[in-house]
């Protein structure tokens, strides 16, 4: 009963001094902001990057040669292919993939193409917006089609829609099927600006593959796990199935690289949880500071109201009253500077995720709202002790005399 009597009185105190208390909660406003813009900066980068991996395929683990070593091979893939050897993998998916120059009528692009089957676009989760990908039958033949990414696409033809239009690859005439939807995801070797063709194509009529041990040689493979629990399995068991075709003893490093998508999302969600408690600490330094301007305020309304503490304590208010007042006037403070903050931190996200070209948006989760007002309301009470113990103190005779 006594809090919510204190409450009511510590907030006709606040409004009979509206630019006084607006100042005192502005070091709060400001830091509950921050903290909240901070931290939801860290969690939009995190959800951004995730879902670019994610959109790579997460049960994937990817080989490719190193060194410039040129010992992958279709061998390779057939192998890793048999069921009886690899059941945890369900697809294996090679690639030859080399720089090339684009062209379309005036328009020119040094750009990646992939030679590739047509499992390629299930394993790595590909999108199609127009047309369509390529089928068995073109990698079969060698056909010269292709498939282009949304940028490399407009780059080309300054639109989209260019399903059987016309292009040369590294010299050699191709015919458009299908353009991807944007994805985005440059940073991880998106396909934005990517060109695909059949793999026959790319290693027969556009960069004559060599071949090591009698197999047409390839850049890389996709490997598809059939449960995210078999990764690790998954992993071991392909490096030493590839160790042994490529006769490497046991102090001999791979010629090749194996990489876990899996563990790319581990490694991302680490960096951004950094990042994300590093933003959130500079912004806790504003909360510090509007603390202790609370603090100061506090000090500054005993002194103005010793008088009013000590007629209170001539009539019989307790140091335990006086306390709680201060106490939930400090609290109050707090509160409201907290919630203005709130509010402030959503619209701003709102502002900065319409920004044309800014690259994700800012998500403000309930644990950062429950953190930033849980830390504002417990500096309040921290920083509305001293204020509060110091009234108690006053001499009840010494207060009433007071002017």
């Amino acid at each position: 009963m006594k809090f919510f009597r204190y409450g009511w009185l510590s907030l006709e105190s606040i409004l009979a001094n509206k630019l006084r208390s607006l100042l005192t909660m502005l070091g709060v406003i400001i830091g509950v902001a921050a903290v909240l813009i901070t931290l939801g900066i860290g969690a939009g980068a995190s959800a951004s990057i995730t879902a670019d991996i994610e959109s790579q395929g997460t049960n994937l683990l990817t080989v490719n040669a190193t060194g410039g070593a040129t010992t992958l091979t279709l061998g390779d893939a057939a192998a890793l292919h048999n069921a009886t050897l690899h059941p945890e993998l369900e697809s294996v998916v090679p690639e030859y993939s080399a720089q090339a120059t684009l062209v379309a009528g005036d328009n020119s692009s040094l750009s990646q193409v992939a030679g590739v089957t047509p499992d390629y676009a299930v394993v790595r989760n590909l999108e199609i917006e127009r047309g369509r990908f390529l089928n068995e039958a073109e990698n079969e033949t060698q056909a010269t089609v292709a498939v282009l990414g949304a940028t490399l696409a407009t780059d080309l033809f300054g639109t989209r829609d260019v399903l059987g239009r016309d292009l040369r690859i590294g010299g050699q005439p191709a015919t458009v099927i299908g353009v991807l939807k944007e994805s985005g995801g440059a940073g991880f070797g998106g396909n934005d600006s990517r060109a695909f063709v059949p793999l026959s194509t790319a290693q027969g009529r556009l960069f004559a593959a060599p071949r090591y041990r009698g197999d047409l040689t390839v850049t890389g493979l996709s490997l598809g796990v059939t449960d995210s629990a078999l990764m690790d399995q998954a992993e071991s068991r392909v490096e030493e199935t590839l160790r042994l075709r490529h006769s490497l003893n046991a102090g001999d490093d791979n010629d090749f690289s194996i990489f876990n998508q899996a563990s790319l999302l581990d490694i991302a969600g680490s960096i951004t949880t950094t990042l994300s408690v590093f933003l959130g600490s500079i912004g806790a330094v504003s909360l510090l500071v509007g603390g202790i301007g609370i603090m100061n305020i506090m000090l500054v309304a005993v002194t103005e109201r010793t008088k009013e503490i000590g007629l209170r304590r001539a009539v019989g208010a307790r140091d335990r009253d006086i306390l709680l007042q201060f106490l939930i006037e400090a609290l109050m403070l707090c509160l409201l500077g907290g919630a203005i903050g709130a509010g402030l931190s959503f619209g701003l996200g709102a502002l900065v995720g319409n920004i044309p070209g800014f690259p994700f948006q800012v998500v403000i989760t309930g644990q950062a709202l429950a953190l930033a007002l849980g830390v504002s309301s417990a500096s309040g009470l921290v920083f509305g002790l001293y204020p509060a113990l110091r009234a108690t103190r006053l001499d009840p005779i010494e207060a009433l005399r007071y002017e």
